[in-house]
């Protein structure tokens, strides 16, 4: 006979208290960052004190991790079985996610700070912000070999820079985007940008800068070559 205990499953109350939680550290974290957004802030937000936030979530280290991984369960809202699509289907998730996040600005600056903050020494959102980005990077590149078999063709070299490229892309439109809310549009940049990319990626045509680190004399003598 098992003697195997079950991990006792939350109350639907506990888990709706721990989302109201996580939105409002969400909010206050984006607002302020990790090290300056105060426990006793979220906790007045959601009516518990100090210690009913480290009794749902241990410590703030922790809640940190888990508004983070809050973050990344709102990209797979709606999908199916909740995981990113493969092949093409995985970039337009990325310009859907873009246009998505012109509604979602708590939930954008946040992401946008605690990522800024996760290079510092010893911020505990780095080892998360490590693997998060690793693990986007290969996505993204087994995305391209995905389209690249479809078609009978080579992955060709340049797929990891076009996978780090992506991401450094929507990033930084982000924070542009929160600076200047008016003057850049998230979705529209970010889908010309992903297109730009997988284009050059998919079908490389000949550089119209010239070949990378030449310099500026080496490209005036083989435009005339």
């Amino acid at each position: 006979m098992s003697t195997t205990r079950r991990t006792p499953r939350a109350r639907p109350e506990t888990l709706a208290k721990r989302t109201e939680i996580l939105r409002a550290a969400t909010a206050t974290f984006g607002a302020k960052g990790y090290a300056r957004g105060p426990l006793t802030e979220i906790a007045d937000q959601v009516g518990i004190t100090h210690a009913g936030i480290l009794h749902h979530f241990g410590s703030k280290d922790q809640l940190l991790v888990e508004v983070l991984k809050f973050r990344d369960r709102t990209d797979v809202e709606g999908l199916q079985d909740q995981r990113m699509p493969d092949g093409l289907d995985r970039f337009r998730h990325l310009v859907r996610t873009a246009f998505a996040n012109e509604s979602r600005h708590g939930i954008v600056q946040a992401y946008a700070v605690l990522s800024a903050e996760s290079v510092t020494e010893d911020h505990p959102g780095r080892a998360y912000f490590e693997e998060r980005y690793r693990t986007l990077r290969q996505d993204l590149r087994d995305a391209f070999e995905d389209v690249c078999a479809e078609r009978g063709i080579t992955a060709p070299a340049t797929v990891d820079r076009a996978a780090a490229s992506i991401l450094a892309v929507m990033d930084g439109l982000q924070v542009q985007w929160l600076l200047a809310r008016d003057d850049v549009e998230l979705g529209e940049a970010s889908a010309f940008a992903i297109e730009a990319l997988v284009a050059a990626t998919l079908d490389p045509r000949p550089p119209v800068l010239g070949e990378p680190g030449a310099a500026p004399g080496d490209h005036d003598a083989a435009a005339g070559s």
